[in-house]
């Protein structure tokens, strides 16, 4: 091929895939697609963790405890996805296995505290702990989408009894002012200062309501309750049985006590016994005085209700704790004509006493009657003690009620100071 041939040739192919390449670039199908890919989305911002995490031996307790003080996630603020609650996970002696045992809401979640201007501290106890082995605990924030933050481990802690409870030291000075004015109160009776007591119509009417008795020749009956010894009402009834039991020895009256437990009877026969002897008539006491019936209430009831009809004694006293049976006792001595005085702490009974009986102790005083009756410088003492400490916690919770609403209405920090301290004068951590 002679050299004017091979130019000419190499010219034809340089045009040709000129030519070849512009037709593919002109052609779409032929042309190569351009793949574009979306822009991925940003990966979603984490869950910030609680601030800080304390694993501490509960205090004042009996052990087997340990409280966690959890400082919260600033996501709690979060508009968006809060923070609702924290996970708490626990594990016993290994720092690697974590079990959940118990989860508690947010901080932002307890208006009460963040309304009382609290510290913003959530405390969750665990109670589930043997005193002397080591626990790991961690704690999740969890958001209300359900997005979790990363775990925040606290370090090794042991729980242990504690001799004595810090937590109750205002109950020890509460109790303190209280055993000194009832000591101060027994100390100034005795001198022959003599306290105001309100008078009780029902307690004044004893004396009365014995004698009726005595001139009428009929018997006196004295119901104990249907409760045990265990019972405070039924307690203030044996006492009060001894004081009337005295004047009955003096008056040489019948006395009737049908009781519904075997150790009521002994202690009330005992009772009995001492003060026929104060009144110097020994003779005259007789263990069938007091009897017993049956345990079962309805029985009791019924067997009452027999000796009430067949003895039909002038004076019933009803004292101590009665339940259903109150009304059917009451009606069947207001039926015979009798004078009945009625006291008990039960609430629900009370409107039947009243409506049926003479006389009656409305709660507190069922308990009073005994210092009342007897005069006595120690028991009078310790019911004006007692009455002083009433005086006190209605004192405080009234300026406790006017704090908390001058609080809330004033919004001051100050206010919400003071409340607070008055409130937890008289709190009790359990």
């Amino acid at each position: 091929m002679t050299r004017r041939a091979f130019v000419v040739w190499m010219t034809m192919l340089f045009f040709t895939l000129a030519a070849a390449v512009a037709w593919a670039q002109d052609d779409p199908e032929s042309a190569e697609v351009a793949v574009v890919s979306p822009s991925e989305p940003p990966p979603p911002v984490p869950v910030q963790p609680p601030l800080t995490v304390r694993a501490l031996d509960t205090i004042s307790d009996a052990g087997g405890a340990i409280t966690l003080r959890i400082v919260p996630s600033p996501d709690e603020s979060d508009v968006e996805d809060p923070v609702v609650s924290y996970e708490i996970s626990r594990a016993a002696c290994k720092a690697e296995s974590f079990k959940s045992i118990l989860q508690t809401p947010a901080f932002a979640l307890d208006r009460g505290r963040v309304r009382a201007r609290q510290e913003a501290v959530i405390s969750a106890t665990d109670n589930d702990c043997v005193d002397g082995y080591d626990y790991f605990y961690q704690v999740v924030a969890v958001t209300k989408s359900g997005r979790r933050s990363e775990a925040v481990q606290t370090e090794a802690v042991q729980s242990h009894a504690q001799w004595f409870a810090v937590n109750k030291l205002n109950l020890f000075f509460i109790a303190l002012i209280i055993s000194v004015a009832i000591i101060f109160f027994i100390e100034s009776i005795r001198r022959g200062k003599k306290p105001f007591i309100r008078r009780i119509g029902g307690l004044d009417a004893v004396d009365e309501a014995i004698g009726r008795a005595t001139e009428m020749g009929r018997p006196i009956l004295f119901v104990p309750g249907i409760q045990d010894m265990n019972d405070v009402q039924t307690v203030s009834a044996v006492i009060i049985l001894g004081r009337i039991s005295r004047t009955i020895a003096e008056y040489d009256t019948k006395l009737m006590v049908p009781t519904s437990r075997s150790l009521v009877m002994t202690t009330a026969r005992e009772t009995v016994k001492e003060s026929y002897l104060t009144a110097g008539r020994p003779d005259s006491y007789n263990d069938d005085m007091i009897t017993y019936l049956t345990d079962e209430q309805f029985g009791y009831v019924a067997g009452v209700n027999g000796i009430m009809v067949r003895e039909k004694p002038a004076t019933c006293f009803f004292l101590g704790a009665f339940f259903a049976e109150s009304l059917i006792l009451a009606e069947t001595g207001n039926s015979i004509g009798a004078i009945q005085i009625a006291g008990t702490a039960q609430p629900a009974q009370l409107p039947f006493f009243i409506a049926a009986c003479d006389y009656t102790l409305i709660g507190e005083e069922l308990f009073a009657a005994s210092a009342y009756l007897s005069q006595e410088p120690r028991q009078l003492g310790s019911l004006k003690g007692q009455d002083l400490g009433k005086a006190i916690a209605m004192f405080f919770i009234l300026i406790g009620s006017v704090l908390m609403t001058v609080a809330t209405l004033v919004d001051s920090d100050t206010m919400w100071t003071v409340a607070d301290w008055v409130h937890n004068l008289f709190r009790v951590e359990m």
